[in-house]
């Protein structure tokens, strides 16, 4: 099996986004092992959307065999960056909640891999699977390089401790000033709040705009401190796994073109609930 190409897509400009991150090998409920991480689902929404974009997605040699089939669908969209160890995950979803357990850790991302990147892009998404994954100073680094940041949650709040995965607010704040667009689900926003995320507190980050999203109960964007709300257009009966990164890498390949966060917001709705609605469409009759 032939490894695929890391190459710089030829029609990249300043204008698109580079998401970085790691994938994950998963293990849902009893089933086998499934390709995993937010690569998978950025790939996803580039595909669909008609803006630059490209993924560079870290995993191990010896996982590629699992995550083949993602870089044949996607091609030049994404590009591998090898790593000793891929990381990885255990989830039991039981009466509409999830459990996790990690069970593999990734190394951090060094300032190294920038350059091996080969970023292309002004606007630049972090997509940790867990805190530490991307270090205070290769955020530092690509800040030196005119690039602006966004960063999943994730990589604030999840414990990087193998067995089931705890959040907690120890952080190192320095992140946040690296940070222009911060995106949390409302359990990572509740964690990192220590109760229920509010104007105070996404005023008190400092981070000029912050995703909270809900699920099917839409999402809230902070600018500035001050809460918009966009509600979600619901698609029943369809797994919805990996939509929040979806959200997201349309919200900012929206923003790297240079809409307004609010337009941005609304677009990235609509284009998540046409991917649920294709998916819906492509489930086997029964299920």
């Amino acid at each position: 099996m032939g490894e695929p190409p890391k190459r710089t897509p030829p029609n990249l400009t300043r204008t698109g986004v580079t998401v970085l991150g790691n994938f994950s090998v998963d293990h849902v409920d009893d089933e086998p092992a499934s390709p995993g991480g937010c690569p998978v689902f950025a790939a996803m929404a580039l595909g669909a959307m008609a803006r630059p974009g490209r993924v560079v997605a870290r995993l191990s040699h010896d996982d590629l065999p699992l995550f083949q089939s993602i870089f044949d669908r996607y091609g030049e969209l994404i590009s591998p960056l090898w790593t000793p160890r891929t990381s990885s995950f255990a989830l039991r979803y039981r009466d509409g909640g999830r459990r996790m357990n990690v069970n593999a850790i990734s190394e951090p991302w060094a300032e190294a891999e920038i350059e091996e990147a080969a970023i292309a892009t002004t606007w630049v998404h972090l997509a940790p699977l867990l805190r530490g994954d991307f270090p205070l100073e290769f955020l530092r680094a690509l800040g030196a390089r005119g690039h602006r940041v966004s960063l999943d949650g994730q990589g604030l709040v999840r414990v990087p401790r193998l067995g089931p995965l705890h959040l907690d607010d120890d952080f190192d704040r320095g992140l946040l000033d690296q940070i222009e667009v911060l995106k949390l689900n409302q359990e990572e926003a509740e964690a990192l709040a220590g109760g229920p995320f509010d104007t105070p507190t996404a005023t008190r980050l400092g981070i000029a705009e912050i995703l909270v999203t809900f699920g099917a109960g839409g999402c809230d964007l902070y600018l500035h401190g001050e809460r918009n709300h966009i509600p979600a257009r619901a698609i029943e009966d369809v797994q919805t796994t990996g939509t929040g990164d979806a959200f997201m890498v349309s919200y900012l390949a929206d923003r790297a073109a240079g809409l307004a966060p609010l337009k941005a917001a609304s677009r990235a709705r609509e284009m998540v609930a046409d991917l649920l609605e294709a998916r819906r469409a492509a489930e086997p009759a029964g299920q």
